[in-house]
């Protein structure tokens, strides 16, 4: 019994401001895959630069890690969330390298736990309220809505706000320039993620002044 009122009292302050604090600097939050060690840099710094200052590397490459130190040592302004993260072990992993918040695409009771004690903030994946639910026991009130369209969209975030109005999301998973505004129109909706912002042939083409550009498109659009 005291370990859960622990848990309750420790988490719902703490997790959430800084969540808040990092999600109110950027209402789209590049998803982002480095392919390429050598990448890792240039492609961040032309985002931050082009005025999107909170990315997601994802762990689905193996250089993930690596690419991460690189953009915490070379962007120290940036905020870095670890994407992908499915095991306590990651977490863990996230945790050495720097970052400054992990994002899940769905969630564990492990991860939930192992979250409640880690100095990292963890951004839960959601798919349902009662996944919502399990999360909401554990003290989160802040969660990634994945995958966003293939979820029930915009229509599952306003309905989620009818039993649970605290809860606040960052939809990611088939959202584009198109639909962006979309989800950011409801107030359960602190931001957006996206890999849109990085397209393959610009990153395989080494074209980071487009992307510079393309992120000060979004930035300026989407500002608060």
């Amino acid at each position: 019994m005291t370990v859960q009122m622990s848990i309750d009292k420790q988490l719902p302050s703490t997790r959430t401001t800084e969540l808040d604090s990092i999600c109110l600097k950027a209402e789209v939050i590049p998803v982002i895959a480095i392919q390429r060690i050598e990448d890792a840099v240039p492609l961040a710094r032309a985002l931050f630069e082009g005025g999107l200052s909170v990315l997601e590397i994802t762990l689905r490459t193996d250089c993930a890690l690596e690419a991460i130190k690189r953009i915490n040592e070379a962007l120290p302004q940036a905020s870095i969330g670890v994407g992908t993260v499915l095991t306590p072990a990651q977490y863990r992993q996230a945790e050495e390298v720097g970052a400054d918040f992990v994002v899940t695409p769905g969630t564990t009771e492990a991860l939930y736990r192992y979250g409640v004690t880690s100095p990292l903030p963890m951004l839960p994946g959601v798919a349902t309220v009662s996944e919502l639910m399990t999360g909401w026991q554990y003290g989160y009130r802040r969660f990634k809505f994945f995958p966003a369209e293939a979820s029930g969209g915009v229509k599952a975030l306003k309905s989620f706000a009818g039993p649970i109005p605290e809860a606040r999301f960052c939809p990611t998973g088939g959202i584009g320039i198109n639909n962006a505004e979309d989800y950011l129109a409801l107030n359960n909706v602190m931001c957006v993620g996206g890999s849109w912002l990085t397209p393959k042939s610009l990153v395989e083409a080494e074209d980071w002044e487009a992307i510079r550009r393309l992120a000060r498109e979004v930035a300026d659009r989407f500002h608060h």
